[in-house]
């Protein structure tokens, strides 16, 4: 069977084999934690399942996933953690850029089978021109995912350009990149999301992709040119991606705080099971409801980018500010379920070994991040719907 159509074929299975995952994943959870990093365990368990192939072209193996199997798949793996997930997430946003460049570069990059790809769009980086391609020198935080990854996507600003129209994008391998041991934080420890740095590094001319045709939807590839993943506008796409590690992290609370409940009695009142009082009913429910509502908001975001793709459709300003919103929003109500869930969790859930307060500090950490800011989505989406410019080039 060719590669192509074994991708293919892997590809049907990949949600339920990340699925299968989550209690190895679970196991690892607290490892991953303590040492920064994804458990090696995990990273190979992973690899096995398809996982880092879901946003691969199908011609290298991959399987090509629409936003919603996306979403689906990084979902599952939150479920069992939420560092192994958010770096998951961003290896598949990273292989998808890179199948937006020189079909030459995704011939390099793709060459090792299961390739893992980070990527920081933040332009922190100069790249001045020379024969044939750029030299790039600076440093960038937040490369989630860089001490298992093999290339970096990193932003950089071409010298003597305005950012608006001098940002780009460039492929690096981590063999001429360092990575500085940085990464000491509250949530999302397991991430590893160490800065790197470029010192005076040579990017060939077909490892570099302007950002501003990027965000246009305007792309290098040839060979991916028709592929409907492959031609959606770069905003969307990394949006919808990220709905499904807040949404997986939401349903692991929930169901780390009901396999903790049997026998757990509420101190100094007279219930002597917890689940027998209604405060706990009504905790429950109101956190089940939340997370039916995000998981509407993360499939109504996949869905419109995976219905515009296939369609090849111009997206109107207010659907690109929907889409962030409907992130801002998965992430707000999986932070408040969480957190109602930890409120009854009682004291001993301050525990490292007791999941809730892990996956309360991994939501947190998310909801920092510039894109999945649920008030910063929120201003965005109320100025578009009366008509005032966004203020982001991010939608």
């Amino acid at each position: 069977m060719s590669s192509v159509a074994a991708g293919v074929d892997a590809a049907e299975g990949v949600v339920q084999r990340t699925a299968a995952l989550v209690p190895l994943l679970r196991e690892h959870a607290l490892t991953t934690e303590h040492e920064r990093r994804v458990a090696p365990e995990c990273i190979a368990a992973l690899a096995e399942a398809g996982v880092f192939r879901i946003t691969l072209p199908r011609r290298y193996g991959g399987y090509e996933c629409t936003l919603t199997t996306q979403v689906e798949v990084l979902t599952e793996v939150a479920r069992g953690c939420g560092s192994s997930s958010w770096v998951a997430a961003v290896y598949s946003i990273g292989t998808w850029l890179v199948a937006l460049f020189a079909d030459e570069a995704q011939d390099e990059v793709f060459a090792t089978p299961d390739t893992r790809v980070s990527a920081v769009a933040t332009p922190s980086s100069s790249a001045r021109p020379v024969a044939g391609g750029y030299r790039v020198t600076g440093r960038w935080a937040f490369n989630t995912g860089c001490l298992d990854a093999h290339w970096a996507v990193l932003g950089t600003l071409r010298e003597g350009s305005a950012p608006e129209s001098g940002h780009m994008l460039v492929a690096i391998p981590y063999s001429e990149l360092a990575i500085h041991d940085d990464w000491f934080v509250s949530g999302l420890r397991g991430t590893g999301s160490c800065s790197v740095s470029a010192d005076d590094v040579l990017v060939p001319e077909h490892r570099v992709l302007a950002m501003p045709e990027a965000t246009a939807g305007r792309y290098r590839s040839q060979r991916n040119a028709e592929v409907p993943l492959y031609r959606a506008p770069l905003g969307p796409v990394i949006v919808a991606n990220s709905a499904g590690t807040p949404l997986g992290l939401g349903q692991a609370a929930l169901e780390a705080f009901r396999e903790r409940l049997p026998g757990r009695a509420i101190t100094f009142t007279d219930y002597g099971d917890q689940s027998a009082a209604p405060l706990t009913h009504l905790q429950v429910a109101e956190a089940a409801m939340k997370l039916d509502s995000a998981a509407h908001h993360a499939r109504r975001a996949a869905e419109l980018v995976d219905a515009k793709a296939l369609a090849d459709d111009a997206y109107t300003t207010e659907e690109r500010a929907r889409v962030r919103m409907d992130l801002g929003w998965v992430v707000e109500l999986a932070r408040s379920a969480t957190q109602i869930l930890q409120d009854a969790s009682g004291a001993t859930s301050i525990h490292d070994h007791v999941p809730i307060q892990r996956i309360l500090r991994d939501i947190e950490a998310l909801s920092l991040h510039a894109v999945l800011n649920p008030k910063i989505n929120l201003e965005l989406y109320g100025r578009v719907l009366l008509g005032l410019e966004p203020n982001t080039k991010l939608l």
